[in-house]
């Protein structure tokens, strides 16, 4: 019995040696590749969700009350300045001007005549004061019917396109009722919100600049528009509740793609200046926070927590957690666990960069 179990525990000594050692064999065989973080001045993009609104976007109202008696545009169209659009039956003002002139002639006629007498010094130059005054009130009462009659048309106020129709053919309009909206394509204005700090560095950098900051938009198809907009004004305060501000790019619209209401992202491109970029592939994820390998004197790996400043493609850049001295393994980071040892084949970071899908200069 007692040889039975000497026996045993030989073999289970024997067998765990050998594990060790091919163990020992396997890390051995094992060469993975490591590189280093870079420091180099780079650009990153920023995407911030917008809002396009018109460069100019107004309501169109009846200016009296009456009938819509004429449409003389759609919905959709684009108009012209001056365009006559809307027409309200004019048959009561009409009516009103021509009682008002006939009225002012009256009381033109009445004037003429105690001016003479009052050439003649028959009538007091009291009594051609007031029929000088009665004479002048005539003719504003014609020029109030005037502008009354001119008000049952409505014209187009600048160049733009027609919004839906809120009051249809034959409708009674009271004033001031809403009849459509009319929007100006021309240029379009895009708005959306910056945290704090990063309006805090957009202003430093523009400071250093006397060109003004240009951005992208991407569009709700993921297609970028064709124009470049500039960012143009900021707004003077923050949002207490989200600790945004707003800014506003302005796009030329040439073509007339962009409309008012629709929705995009637009895009920044950010300078950086020294910062620390390491590839994407380098970093695992543990309940989500980022960790890489680190490989130390001894060619030992430990994780280690970073911090990931901002996302480009295949690429981060770092907050904290590594320096330029660190190696990293770039490959092989699901066959190597805490405190393995291993061996490693040396990338220059440059190198690794430079041979990535997308690099950004």
């Amino acid at each position: 019995m007692k040889r039975i179990f000497l026996l045993l525990s030989w073999c289970a000594l024997y067998g765990a040696a050998g594990c060790t050692k091919e163990k020992e064999e396997v890390e051995e065989k094992l060469t993975l590749v490591a590189t280093s973080p870079l420091l180099k001045d780079t650009t990153i993009t920023k995407s911030y969700v917008a809002q396009i609104h018109s460069y100019q976007r107004i309501e169109l109202r009846a200016m009296e009350k009456g009938y819509l008696e004429k449409i003389y545009v759609d919905e959709g169209q684009h108009v012209k300045q001056g365009q006559l659009m809307f027409q309200i039956k004019p048959t009561v003002y009409q009516a009103e001007l021509k009682k008002s002139q006939a009225e002012a002639n009256y009381v033109g006629l009445e004037y003429q005549n105690t001016k003479k007498l009052a050439d003649k010094n028959i009538v007091s130059k009291s009594e051609l004061a007031l029929a000088q005054a009665k004479f002048d009130k005539a003719n504003a009462e014609v020029s109030l019917a005037q502008t009354h009659l001119q008000f049952t048309t409505v014209r187009a106020p600048f160049s733009g396109i027609m919004d839906h129709f809120q009051a249809r053919l034959g409708s009674l309009v009271d004033e001031g009722e809403l009849l459509t909206t009319l929007s100006d394509n021309s240029k379009m204005w895009v708005y959306y919100n910056v945290p704090e700090a990063e309006y805090l560095d957009y202003k430093k950098l523009a400071k250093s600049s006397d060109s003004p900051t240009k951005v992208k938009l991407l569009m709700a198809n993921n297609e970028v528009f064709n124009q470049t907009g500039v960012v143009q004004t900021i707004e003077a305060d923050f949002n207490n509740e989200t600790g945004n501000i707003a800014f506003r790019a302005t796009f030329p619209n040439p073509a007339g793609l962009l409309r008012n209401g629709e929705t995009g992202s637009v895009i920044m491109t950010v300078p950086l200046q020294h910062a620390l970029i390491i590839p994407q592939k380098t970093t695992f994820e543990i309940l989500e926070k980022k960790y890489v390998f680190v490989v130390d004197k001894n060619n030992v790996v430990h994780q280690r927590e970073v911090s990931i400043a901002s996302e480009m493609p295949d690429l981060y850049v770092l907050k904290s957690g590594l320096t330029t001295d660190d190696r990293i393994l770039l490959e092989g980071l699901r066959k190597v666990k805490d405190g393995d040892k291993v061996r490693y084949d040396y990338k220059a970071p440059q190198a690794v960069i430079s041979n990535l899908k997308v690099y950004s200069e």
